[in-house]
């Protein structure tokens, strides 16, 4: 182990410029590169501790400001301890911002944020690494579907509405992903129900996908989000565990 070394770096996008933080371990090497997808509250320094904790175990971690169209880093003002129940006006905020990013925006983004880490003399280049937490999980899903070539190994955790009716649900990707894939699923997850989780591991497993899904029992939508109210230690560690193995297997 190793420690991290984190600094602020700016990603030109198709649509604008990025803000972003990236970890790495000390020193001029190069190391398996890891595009971390943020939860819908955003950069903080929470994220930061996690792209650390990942760094000081040997990856290149870049953590971009998804919602860089509506600004840079704080794009909304959060409280240290953030608890939606007590503060319902914090997602009354982040909504609209949330759904402004659609689909096909998020991947012209992933595109560009992929091309940065293959050309970072701090990565070995490509294949990489991807892990999402809550809307970050479809994102992860998302560009592991639409950049196969790319990406070995993706991670989600605690995502929501990832096998639904739309015509543009994150599961209908299943085909095209040749990465192999972990979910965390959280069971007192109202935004991802059994039948969700049933649809998605149907699509996974219909497409060849090589695949393990765990439901983290008693875990709530966020579980691994130290700096809210739905976090869970146990939940948490396990992720660690699930997540560093899986990049073992496949990025080095």
């Amino acid at each position: 182990m190793t420690a991290a070394h984190g600094i602020t770096v700016d990603i030109t996008t198709p649509d604008g410029v990025a803000d972003a933080y990236l970890a790495h371990p000390g020193g001029d090497g190069k190391h398996p590169a890891v595009l971390f997808y943020m939860d819908a509250f955003g950069l903080r320094p929470h994220l930061h501790r996690m792209a650390d904790r990942l760094a000081t175990q040997g990856y290149t971690v870049l953590v971009p400001n998804l919602f860089y169209r509506a600004g840079r880093t704080p794009v909304v003002e959060l409280p240290e301890f953030i608890d939606p129940g007590e503060r319902p006006e914090i997602f009354q905020t982040i909504g609209p911002i949330m759904r402004q990013l659609t689909p096909e925006l998020a991947m012209r983004d992933a595109g560009a944020y992929l091309e940065w880490l293959a050309d970072s003399p701090l990565t070995t280049g490509e294949p990489v690494g991807v892990t999402g937490y809550c809307m970050g999980a479809v994102m992860a899903l998302r560009t592991a579907g639409n950049f196969p070539e790319r990406v070995a190994a993706m991670g989600g955790f605690h995502g929501g509405n990832l096998a639904t009716e739309a015509p543009d649900s994150p599961h209908l990707v299943a085909d095209k992903i040749t990465a192999e894939v972990y979910f965390g699923h959280a069971d007192q997850d109202h935004a991802l129900p059994p039948e969700q989780i049933e649809h998605l591991d149907r699509a996974l497993t219909e497409a060849g996908v090589r695949f393990r899904a765990e439901v983290y029992e008693g875990a709530a939508h966020g579980y691994t989000q130290a700096d809210t109210a739905a976090y869970d230690e146990a939940g948490a560690e396990h992720h660690w565990v699930a997540l560093l193995d899986l990049f073992q297997r496949n990025l080095r």
